[in-house]
Parts: C-alpha cells; structure tokens; sequence
C-alpha cells in the first residue's frame, strides 16, 4: 500500500518546500497540500482548502483520498501569536489534537508535528541548550508548543500514535515569505541587502539565537519521519542545531559578497522574545537516534542564499 501524505499549512515557509520533496519522494498524486486557502499560484500537485480546527472537514479529506501521514505545519508563530494569543491557542492546538485523534482512531499511520526553541524560556541555558533541561515559555506560540510536545508523547505512551517531532529553530530560506516569526530578519536581511544595500534590523546587533538553512531543515524533517520506529526514542519533540549566529555576524558574512552593505538596529517587541530563547543547542539526542547531521554553516548559506535570490531577480 502506497502512503498518501496530507501536508496542512502548505503554502507556508515550511509547507512550500516539504511539499516539493516529498513530491519528489512520493510522487505528486500522493502528496496532498491543504491551507485555509489556495496559493495565488497554483503549482503542480493536488490541493484542498481546509481549516484544521474543523475535525469533520479533516477527516473528509483523510477518507477521500486515503491518507495514511500527517505533516501539521499550520500554527500561528512567536510575533504573529502574541497579537491574538486565544486564537493562537485555539489553532495551534485544536489542530493538533484533531489530527492525534485521527490517528488514535487509526486512521493514520504516522504523524508529524514541528515544535519550536519557543519552547524554552527566560530561565532556559542559554548555551547549548540541552534536550531535557528548564522550559517555562514566556510567549503562548511556545507555550502551545510545549503542550503540543506534551500531547505528542502522551499519545504516543497511551495509543500508540506513532507521531514525531523536530524542535526548529529560526528557518532561512529563498523560495517563499517567513510567517511571522521572531528570527524573520535572518531571511528579511538578504531580500534587503540586495533591493537597497541597507537593513533596519528588529533585534539588536549581539542578540545570538539557533538557526538552521530550509534545505538542512526539510532533509532533517524527512529523515526523522523515515527512520524506523525503534530509532526513535524521543515521542515529545528532539533538538534539532543547525547554525547560531547574532545580525552582526551575518552582516559580517553578507559583506563579504556586497561590501558595501550597512546594517542598523531598532529592537522591538520582538527582542524580548528573542531574549527568552537559548544562544545555540545541544542536539546530540538526534545525532544519536538517527543520524542527523547538518550541511550547512554561516558561510555556505550566505552564499546559497544570494545565489537563489539573484536567480529570482
């Protein structure tokens, strides 16, 4: 029997380009993305509209087309989520529980759910943030996350939902618009750099926080999901590193390709949130588990970056 994959929350950061693998991987009659809307370009593949916190209308497109995994990318993110913190809550985690449920119904065979670094908190360890260590989320994404990771591994324990979970950090990539997040400038940075030569960054010039390039990110989020079940040892959500930089060092690394590029700083609301988070993670759980290895470092992406953007122009 052939998997048939339903990706919620496509047309995100995240959602654009895990499509497009396991597209690759599965063929594209068997991956279907889904969001509360279609994109405004439609690209190959099949698409359906869903709201995730409507379980009669999920189930609907389980049962059409024989969905046997779910990738759940929909959720409000760090910066968006404290302007509506209820529904973020609502979302993120009505979401979340309606697709548990399903596949406790064994209706699905296998879940995936991305948690966060929002997870940890002001009194997290800030460097080489271990997997089991202090949480305490200040904001409500990254408290529905560690609910979220809660659930995870109570359905797992209870109902043996085989459901798995990476810990992302900030995300860079080229091919679509961030969401909202607090490590938004990280992708912002580029756009700017080659549109004005200028960036007025939200986080102040030291602020250091975990990130990871979206190819390391999909690759990771892949593996972990076709790795056999005993190696997954973790049912709450793993660590998972890639790079740990601060705006200065990038600004540093993207003058090296435009040398003429100035960066200027004007914290927001968005610092305080970066403030809560750790400076780089301990990701030896994963290491261990199944494997996992980043490609990619500050220089490499800098690169990969300005290469696919100019491409883009």
């Amino acid at each position: 029997m052939k998997d048939k994959i339903l990706v919620i929350g496509s047309s995100g950061q995240i959602g654009t380009e895990l499509v497009e693998a396991l597209r690759v991987q599965f063929g594209s009659d068997n991956v279907i993305a889904s969001d509360l809307k279609a994109p405004e370009i439609p690209g190959e593949g099949l698409f359906e509209a869903l709201d995730v916190t409507d379980r009669e209308g999920l189930l609907r497109i389980v049962k059409k087309h024989g969905i046997t995994q779910i990738y759940l990318l929909a959720a409000l993110l760090s910066a968006t989520a404290e302007k509506n913190p209820l529904f973020a809550w609502k979302l993120n985690m009505e979401g979340l529980l309606n697709v548990l449920e399903l596949a406790r119904e064994k209706h699905l065979a296998k879940v995936y759910w991305p948690s966060s670094i929002a997870v940890f908190g002001p009194n997290t360890p800030k460097d080489h943030t271990a997997q089991y260590t202090i949480m305490e989320p200040s904001t409500v994404y990254g408290i529905s996350k560690q609910s979220g990771e809660r659930w995870c591994e109570y359905y797992y324990a209870k109902y043996g939902v085989d459901v798995r979970s990476l810990r992302y950090p900030g995300l860079i990539g080229w091919k679509s618009a961030p969401g909202g997040g607090t490590t938004d400038y990280a992708v912002h940075i580029f756009h700017e750099a080659l549109k004005s030569g200028s960036y007025e960054c939200f986080l102040g010039p030291e602020t250091a926080l975990p990130m990871m390039y979206m190819p390391d990110a999909i690759r990771a989020t892949l593996e972990v999901m076709n790795a056999d079940p005993g190696r997954i040892k973790i049912r709450s959500s793993y660590n998972l590193g890639g790079i740990s930089f601060s705006p200065k060092d990038l600004a540093e690394e993207i003058r090296k390709i435009i040398p003429a590029f100035k960066i200027s700083y004007k914290p927001d609301s968005r610092q305080q949130i970066a403030d809560t988070w750790p400076r780089s993670i301990d990701d030896s759980a994963s290491r261990l588990d199944w494997g996992w290895k980043p490609l990619y470092d500050l220089k490499t992406m800098t690169e990969d970056m300005f290469i696919n953007l100019k491409k883009k122009q």
